[in-house]
This record gives C-alpha cells, structure tokens and sequence, in this order.
C-alpha cells in the first residue's frame, strides 16, 4: 500500500509488516489482518479480496451470523462515520432501505461510490442517513451506537471483493493494454465506475492523485466504461468500528494514547522487549517492540520505539517514533522527533542511512521550483535555514527524482555511513544543529534522500538486525540474570 510517506517506518518493508505491540515474538499487521479475516473464505465465492495495509475493522454480529461474499461483481464492507471521517474515505450512497431498527449485519445495494467526498457532496448525492432504532446492544468501547442515534452519519469503506467474472474481465484489460503507465487507485478508479448511479465526471478530477500523468483520465474513463453497470453490493456493519494507522499522529495515539483500539485488541505498552518497568499508574506511556533498552534509559510517554538497541543514559523525549535503530552513547532525541535507521546496499557495500525529522513533518508537500524551497519545513524550521545550518546550496542536485516535485521525501539531506550507530549519531547531530541553532556540516558525506534509501534498501540486512534483538530477548528469557551489553 503506496510509499507510506505519512508513516515513514513503515515505508522499507511496506505496512503490512507494520510491527504491533502484542505477541511473543511480535505480531505484525498481517497475521493481524489473516486472523480478523478467518471466517471470510468459507462464504466467499472465488474471487479477490482487497484491503488496505495500515487499517483495523473491529465488528461484531450475531452469533448465527456471519459476512457472505457470494454475489456478483462488487461486495464492500460499510461502517457508519461523522461525516468529517468520510471526507477522508470512500462514502456509499445506499439504495433506499425500509428496515427501521439498525441491525448488526445489512444487506445493501450501492446507487454510487463518492471517493473523498466534501460534506456538501455528500448532502447532495443522499449520502446521509439518519438516525434510526438500535437493534442490538452497541460494540463494547464504541462511540458508534451515540453517533448513529444523536448525529448524521455516512457509510464508509474498508475492504472490497470482486468476483471471479470481475478480476477476469480487468485482467484481460490489462494484458490487451500492455505497460500502464500511470497509477490507479483500486479504490478511486474501480469503485467510483460502479452502481446505476455513476457517471464520468469523477475521471477528470485528480485532487487525490499521487502523481498525476497525462494519460490518466484516459485511463480512468476506459475503466469507468469497462466497469459500468457491475453491481456495487454493500454489506453494512452497524456495530463496527474503523481504525487507521496509516499516519504518524494515528499510530501515536493508537499505541501510546488513551485508545479504544488499544483496550479492543490489547495492545501493550512494553511487548516482547528487554526494558525498565513502565509505572502503571500513568495513563500516556511509552510503546516499547521488539527492542532492547538498557536500564538507565528513559523513554517519555507518548514515544514508540521498535525494533531499536538504546544504551546506557539514551534519553527519549514525548511524542517520538524510533526504529531499526541503535544508540551505544548517552543521547538526547528531542521530543516530537522521527528517527528510522535503514540499511543500504551500495555499490556491493553494506552501508547505513538514519532519516531523521519531525513526526509532524509534512514529506508529501511539494513545490514545483527552487525559489519555493523555502515553503518547505523540516522540524517546524523553514528548510532554507536548515540547508544553512547545514551547510548545503540550494541547487538541482539537492534533490532526487522528479525536479519539479521537490520535498523532504526527495531532498538529499540525509548522511550515509558505514556503521549503525554512527549513522544514528550522525542525523541525530542533523536534528541537534536545527534546534539549537548551531552550525554541523554535511558537506563531507554522501547525501541520500529517502527516495533514494529505498531504492538502495537492503531489507535482508534490516530483517537479520531484528532477528539478532528477537534471539538476545529470547535468551535473555531464559536467563533472566544474563546482563546486556552494549
């Protein structure tokens, strides 16, 4: 699921290998996502299921119930939302229905699908519903039941199906096509061309679109005329809940916050990690995976740290992400900041590269040119400035990829080296110079962006460092005496 530009940890192996903070060793999105999923097969027809990596659908339904996926063309799954979340989702604008009670599980036809839809949009295509009888008690921890009996509310979506008939009639497309050189949104470009309500318009808006290439409304209208007439079937969830994490403000709050998700699947605040107890009393804590902190660490609330080894005196600050990371010498990270270790295969060479920013560092904003630069903030500081603190020009080669698409995601500002923890102390010198206002020079080394890391990404590297954390924690297990040395 896309480059995971606002989740920059998961962006190396991709988010559905999302670490989560439960199981020994650690479960990770997918077994998560396999086991919500185990009933599915059984009352599916063939077909393709399709989900996103970085959500959770929690629901409950009747015992003697359970999700079919047998009808032809499209099956969605829809979960009642304020109409603010819908804004940021596909919406379902459901055919009539006469039932006046709220059941746990609904059968619906879709009239059409707005993707991303304004709330006015959404008013004037009858996608609102109101408030109607709750049918069964309402989903432990969930706000949702309040919301559908006080408030309008929207269907969204989560997890689509198509039928075997379906994925053969867009393969043959695909072959008959060849290279397609532009990107379709499974969810945009598909579902928007389905019920008896939909129409072209959408094809010709690309405020969504990642990138935006010239043959795409081409592309999005053949798939619109392609796909036109094949039913849109809703299976509605009232008794639901959507989480995502796909955002590094979600996945804080998810794994360290005050959540529902939290309680709902038990997530821990120190899961499958060699670390100083957490005071039981505090409600904001730190998220520890799969790491190995020395007992003179601390680590403020609010702060994930994975897959990591943190020595003796390192000190973490509030609000912080920290992975794939080692830190042997006393070390400050300031709060609010990201710091993610990767490791490179170059030119043959196993060498190591730390991007390190703000957590609320915007990587996906763009400038077209180099007077614009200065639009760009890194750590809340005015890039411009930081190149100065740096010691770096603003010129073309400053950046990677596409040069009328600059941003911190393509900016080479990011030291390579030859060890792990030099590459860690390396950036997080980067990230002192910036707010302390002093000066530290990156002149005399190789610079990547973080385009660039992931394409010299040596994931067997990265996969054999967290191997070697998960052996010593399950040594140390066993002996619980054993000390840790760093």
């Amino acid at each position: 699921g896309g480059y995971s530009q606002r989740l920059p940890s998961a962006s190396a192996l991709g988010k559905i290998f999302t670490a989560l903070p439960f199981g020994s060793p650690i479960y990770q999105m997918l077994e998560l996502k396999l086991a919500m999923y185990i009933d599915f097969p059984s009352h599916m027809n063939p077909g393709i299921l399709i989900t996103c990596a970085d959500d959770i659908e929690l629901y409950s339904i009747g015992e003697s119930e359970f999700i079919r996926f047998d009808k032809p063309g499209f099956t969605a799954l829809a979960h009642p939302s304020s109409l603010t979340v819908g804004t940021t989702h596909g919406v379902f604008v459901l055919e009539p229905f006469n039932h006046l009670e709220y059941r746990d599980l609904e059968y619906r036809s879709c009239h059409r699908f707005l993707h991303k839809p304004s709330i006015e949009e959404m008013y004037e295509f009858d996608a609102v519903c109101r408030p109607r009888k709750f049918f069964q008690q309402g989903f432990a921890g969930s706000d949702i039941p309040s919301l559908k009996l006080e408030a309008e509310y929207v269907y969204t979506d989560s997890l689509f199906y198509m039928d075997h008939k379906t994925a053969r009639k867009l393969l043959a497309f695909y072959e008959q096509i060849g290279t397609l050189h532009c990107e379709i949104d499974a969810y945009g470009d598909f579902l928007q061309a389905l019920g008896p309500g939909a129409t072209v318009e959408y094809t010709k808006n690309t405020l969504n679109v990642t990138k935006e290439e010239s043959e795409l409304v081409d592309m999005r209208q053949r798939i619109f005329h392609l796909l036109k007439g094949t039913p849109l079937n809703v299976v509605v969830l009232n008794n639901s809940k959507f989480y995502h994490i796909g955002t590094t403000k979600e996945y804080l709050f998810h794994f360290t916050g005050d959540s529902s998700l939290k309680s709902e699947l038990g997530l821990q605040s120190v899961a499958f990690s060699l670390f100083p107890s957490i005071p039981e009393c505090s409600t904001n804590k730190p998220c520890i995976i799969q790491s190995i902190l020395d007992s003179t660490c601390s680590v403020k609330p609010g702060s994930v740290v994975e897959y990591s080894r943190l020595g003796p005196d390192v000190s973490v600050g509030e609000n912080c992400i920290i992975s794939g990371a080692y830190v042997k010498t006393t070390a400050v990270l300031p709060a609010y900041s990201f710091v993610c270790s990767l490791s490179l295969k170059m030119n043959g060479h196993l060498k190591y590269s730390t991007m390190a920013c703000g957590v609320q560092d915007n990587l996906k904003k763009n400038v077209k040119t180099l007077s614009d630069v200065k639009v760009l903030q890194f750590f809340g500081v005015c890039l411009l400035s930081c190149l100065d603190i740096w010691n770096l020009k603003v010129t073309e080669e400053l950046f990677s990829g596409n040069k009328s698409c600059l941003s911190l995601w393509n900016a080479r500002i990011f030291p390579v080296c030859s060890s792990l923890s030099d590459s860690v102390t390396t950036s997080l010198k980067m990230l002192d110079a910036v707010q302390n206002k002093s000066t530290f020079s990156l002149n005399n080394y190789k610079l990547l962006s973080i385009e660039e890391m992931l394409f010299y990404k040596d994931v067997e590297d990265m996969i054999t460092y967290r191997e070697q954390i998960s052996l010593e924690i399950t040594l140390n297990r066993k002996q619980p005496d054993l000390e840790t040395s760093y």
